[in-house]
């Protein structure tokens, strides 16, 4: 196990200093604010391909896709190669991608992650626990194994909901029987307890699967009153945040945008013929945040109009938003899962402009 300091390439520009554990959101909604509301710092530069990013006290923790997890902490970096029950499987779109902390996590260490591997069937991804010990991040079981994967479409998310059961979300794998197919775990959101086991008042009877029908779902968020709300690519356009119910079919591939099927749900909201490859998603307080690819930079859902709007943007690919006090904190992914784009990576911080 090797553990790595920060290097020339990995620079800490300022010290992360985090007090709430709740969006305070000001006086100003953030959808009233504009682009010129907020005021920008990098915490964090020289990241390779960081895919999730979640807080800890006064750390902020961050996947990188290759395998490593980054921790900021008190003005210091570190990053930890993670110890895996087989080995990652990193191209394109896959890699270790989500996190997600048990409540206790700063006592017991304890952390879940999905990443991608090479089954003897082929690609596949799986959801697993792990511990830190303060030097080494170890996995120590698995939860959901075998789920199918794909270069590109993994989904990846995963997040501990209201309910202290674990959501995941998975990716169809460009194969178009699959997101309807019950017997299968691909493009769906998954629930499962911290323990790996299907809850009993799950939609299907001793299966993880809480929801179906879903292409590429890369964000999770719930509302503070109670609702999930899921993000998902598109097939070139016609992105979609999806309020999701358990047991509902969210229409991929029978339906996209405004068609409609019996036994199938519409989008909450979509991109029409434009694209957002919108990946992470969280709410600040009551209002609903998305870090966009092609995008390129942060957006708030307006309910109301049921549409997006900007709220900054640095001309980068946002991959996730994590909300913290009055401040937002955003990850770049500039390098596309094809291989395009610059290599080098940030953590920002946005503050309200006084």
């Amino acid at each position: 196990m090797k553990t790595f300091l920060a290097s020339p390439a990995l620079v800490l520009i300022s010290v992360v200093c985090l007090a709430s554990a709740s969006f305070a959101q000001g006086a100003t909604p953030i959808l009233d604010r504009g682009q010129n509301g907020w005021t920008s710092e990098t915490v964090a530069d020289g990241l390779d391909y960081p895919w999730d990013v979640v807080r800890d006290g006064d750390r902020l923790i961050l996947t990188e896709k290759a395998g490593n997890v980054v921790i900021v902490d008190n003005g210091e970096i570190r990053r930890f190669a993670v110890e895996t029950s087989a080995p990652l499987r990193a191209e394109g779109g896959a890699g270790l991608l989500g996190l997600a902390l048990a409540s206790d996590f700063s006592e017991s260490g304890r952390a879940f992650f999905y990443y991608s591997y090479e089954a003897e069937s082929g690609p596949a991804n799986r959801v697993v626990s792990a511990s830190f010990d303060g030097s080494a991040w170890r996995e120590t079981g698995i939860l959901v194994d075998a789920i199918p994967g794909h270069r590109l479409y993994n989904g990846g998310r995963i997040a501990i909901g209201p309910d202290s059961h674990l959501y995941v979300t998975t990716g169809w794998t460009e194969n178009y029987d699959l997101p309807q197919n019950l017997d299968s775990l691909a493009g769906k959101v998954l629930r499962v307890t911290l323990d790996g086991e299907v809850p009993s008042d799950n939609p299907f009877a001793g299966s993880p699967i809480y929801s179906y029908g879903h292409r590429n779902p890369q964000g999770l968020a719930w509302s503070p009153k109670g609702e999930l709300f899921v993000s998902e690519h598109g097939q070139a356009a016609l992105d979609e945040i999806n309020l999701v119910e358990a047991g509902g079919n969210y229409g991929w591939p029978g339906i996209q945008g405004n068609e409609t099927r019996d036994g199938m749900q519409t989008p909450f909201v979509h991109s029409g013929n434009s694209t957002w490859a919108q990946s992470g998603i969280a709410f600040a307080g009551e209002e609903l945040l998305l870090a966009a690819l092609q995008g390129r930079g942060l957006y708030v859902l307006d309910q109301e109009n049921r549409t997006l709007r900007p709220v900054f943007e640095t001309g980068e690919r946002y991959r996730q938003v994590l909300p913290v006090g009055d401040d937002l904190y955003v990850i770049t992914t500039n390098r596309s899962p094809r291989g395009q784009g610059p290599s080098s990576d940030s953590l920002i911080r946005l503050s309200p402009t006084p």
